[in-house]
């Protein structure tokens, strides 16, 4: 995020739907939010909320966001919790048909937000605003939510292709809408936005897979794993025979194609020290120094 997010010049392209303007209206009230399992937090308080939100399930992207400017770091958090906030209803839904209805909330509320009328839920209320200022374009939160719901069925990636279109249309996608809330809207900032959402995208499947492991569910491109002759049983009893270690070198060696040097290096340099290893408790760890690391690349201008 803070390779693209800090890019400040070239030449403006137009792009996005229009934003009607006028006061806000009561929405979804109390009673479908509520269902859902949100409570309304005190008047004032949705920046706290969505900025708590992201610090806890999003640190890195809540590290990259205090770099932004201070008019635009209340937007990054209200784009960052919305992303959060539908990336974590696969896990926290037992039957797919709950994790539906949660979508078509989302879906209704993004709706909602360009009529003026978002519902009384605190990340809705603070995307509400931030479309407001920076007049984000719909299409890119439509994507988000549309590629989270496919992304309900529990199954792996069929090749590195489809992980990498799952990537460009949710970490890109959220890239895009960083860069309008910049407004910065340039055909080389979106490029560079799109190899660096689908190298995060690859990283991030990559880091989830212990986790997952743990419940009994691999995700990681299945022609891949058939090159090696690795199973899905493998991964989730912790192998760290070489053909496993293989497949991961193969994806994160996909995640090199699309940058060099950005924040997610950190994490491909780490996993090539313990030789591939997915499982090696140092990758489960945060780095203590990466808010300085972030603070100097923002400083020397090297994202």
């Amino acid at each position: 995020m803070a390779a693209v997010a800090m890019a400040r010049s070239g030449q403006r392209l137009p792009r996005g739907a229009g934003f009607r303007r006028g006061a806000p209206r009561p929405g979804l009230v109390g009673g479908r939010a509520a269902a859902a399992g949100w409570s309304r937090p005190e008047p004032g308080g949705e920046v706290q909320y969505c900025a708590e939100l992201v610090r806890k399930r999003d640190y890195e992207g809540f590290l990259c966001s205090l770099l932004l400017p201070a008019e635009s770091r209340t937007s990054a958090f209200a784009l960052r919790a919305f992303n959060v906030e539908l990336a974590q209803i696969k896990d926290s839904v037992t039957q797919k048909t709950t994790g539906l209805m949660r979508m078509q909330f989302w879906r209704d509320a993004v709706e909602g937000i360009y009529c003026d009328n978002p519902p009384h839920q605190p990340i809705a209320t603070e995307l509400w605003r931030a479309v407001k200022r920076h007049n984000l374009t719909k299409m890119w939160l439509m994507k988000i939510i549309d590629e989270r719901e496919k992304n309900l069925d529990d199954r792996a990636y069929h090749n590195i292709q489809e992980l990498e279109k799952y990537a460009e249309n949710t970490q890109s996608a959220l890239l895009y809408l960083t860069l309008e809330m910049l407004g910065v809207r340039d055909v080389h900032a979106d490029h560079a936005a799109s190899h660096i959402g689908k190298a995060q995208g690859i990283v991030t499947c990559l880091r989830a897979t212990p986790y997952h492991c743990t419940r009994q569910k691999v995700f990681l491109p299945m022609d891949i794993c058939m090159l090696h002759g690795v199973s899905q049983e493998d991964f989730i009893r912790g192998k760290q025979e070489k053909n496993v270690r293989d497949v991961i070198y193969d994806i994160a060696s996909q995640a090199h194609i699309h940058l060099e040097h950005v924040a997610l290096d950190d994490y491909l340099c780490n996993v090539r020290k313990v030789d591939f290893n997915i499982f090696h408790p140092s990758l489960q760890r945060k780095s203590a120094l990466l808010p300085l690391h972030l603070y100097i690349r923002s400083w020397k201008k090297t994202y």
